[in-house]
């Protein structure tokens, strides 16, 4: 994840990039998009940006750094946020993060991209909803998790794995989940490695376990079990079938 400090010019060179776009005329959405992204690109050519959309505020485009934050620009391209931006909502309703709005949207289409037989899928025989999980094979929740499939199945929930050893991939973790990924029966070897039974290492390479890894981080996993809705939603840890039935739409 890009750290946002070193995203920061010193303040002098800021105040010159206020002045320097202060007098930017307005243009057609398509070339102040254009124009934010040459200027971002121009201070930093060694992040990547997103392209640049106008956000439900106006004068600011939502930019996202690939694997950094998202930033809201000024059409200018002279200043920007970093952070959540919220929106306030009627009586009693609280505030809605847009900025994870815009975050769903990126999670959901990166978890689309992922072939299925990428993933090790337990899935009943008509699926009313998919549950997407990154997991550790040591991970004592994610074991827990896994002891629910039998329920999840029933409820008509599929649930798609991902790989994500947390201890990194040179971890004794590793190699057993890039085993249960070789394996010729996947589902049968993950369950007996989340069962804690002893299977030789067999990583066989190429295999998707790094990929996955670096999906995760993208995507904001930050420990295990982390569970992805169809909507683009992140759940970080734990939660028992039925709760997990309500979250879906599945009462």
């Amino acid at each position: 994840m890009t750290n946002i400090r070193k995203l920061v010019v010193p303040a002098s060179a800021a105040i010159l990039m206020m002045v320097l776009g202060a007098g930017s005329a307005t243009l057609a959405a398509d070339d102040v998009a254009a124009a934010i992204l040459a200027r971002l690109q121009a201070a930093r050519p060694d992040l990547e940006y997103g392209t640049p959309q106008p956000s439900s505020m106006s004068g600011l485009y939502a930019v996202q750094v690939v694997d950094g934050p998202l930033l809201y620009v000024s059409e200018d391209g002279a200043r920007f946020i970093a952070g959540d931006l919220f929106e306030v909502q009627g009586a009693g309703q609280g505030f809605s993060n847009l900025a994870e709005v815009a975050r769903q949207q990126e999670r959901k289409q990166l978890i689309a991209e992922v072939k299925p037989e990428d993933m090790i899928i337990f899935a009943p025989p008509e699926p009313k909803a998919t549950l997407t999980v990154f997991t550790d094979v040591d991970c004592g929740y994610c074991r827990k998790l896994h002891n629910e499939i039998p329920e999840l199945n029933r409820l008509g929930i599929a649930v798609h794995y991902l790989a994500f050893p947390r201890q990194g991939l040179s971890s004794p973790s590793y190699r057993k989940i890039a085993t249960a990924w070789c394996a010729t029966d996947r589902q049968q070897t993950l369950t007996r490695l989340k069962n804690g039974e002893k299977v030789p290492d067999n990583v066989c390479t190429p295999n998707p376990v790094a990929a996955q890894m670096l999906l995760g981080e993208r995507v904001g996993v930050s420990g295990t079990p982390a569970l992805v809705l169809e909507d683009g939603t992140l759940i970080s840890g734990y939660r028992p079938a039925k709760e997990l039935a309500h979250l879906v739409g599945i009462n």
